[in-house]
Parts: structure tokens; sequence; C-alpha cells
């Protein structure tokens, strides 16, 4: 049983490297962008500025 813990525990790090980071970040950035889009007149403005940090923070060098 501990080496299967000491096994999940390990992919579990490998796997929260680099991009996977980012990506928790900027899902919920693009969701909301994506929600605000739909509010007439603004929307699409909203949401270019929102899709345009997310960008920045898959960017980032992690």
């Amino acid at each position: 049983m501990k080496l299967k813990n000491a096994v999940l525990l390990a992919v579990i790090a490998c796997t929260s490297q680099g991009c996977v980071l980012t990506k928790i970040a900027s899902v919920p950035m693009r969701l909301s962008g994506a929600v605000v889009s739909i509010v007439p007149g603004v929307g699409n403005t909203a949401h270019d500025a929102i899709d345009k940090a997310a960008e920045t923070v898959d960017d980032i060098p992690i």
C-alpha cells in the first residue's frame, strides 16, 4: 500500500508541473470571458481582453 501511494504521489507531482499549472489559472479565465461575451455592446471587448490575459498566463515559463 505504501508503494502504491508513493507511485501515485510521484505521478501527481510530475503532471502538476509546467503547463498544467498555467492551465489551472487560464481555463477559468477563458470560461469567464466566454460568459462575458454574451453581454451586448461591451461583451466582445471584455472577452478579447480576458483572452489576451489568459494567453499571457499560458506563456509564463514554469
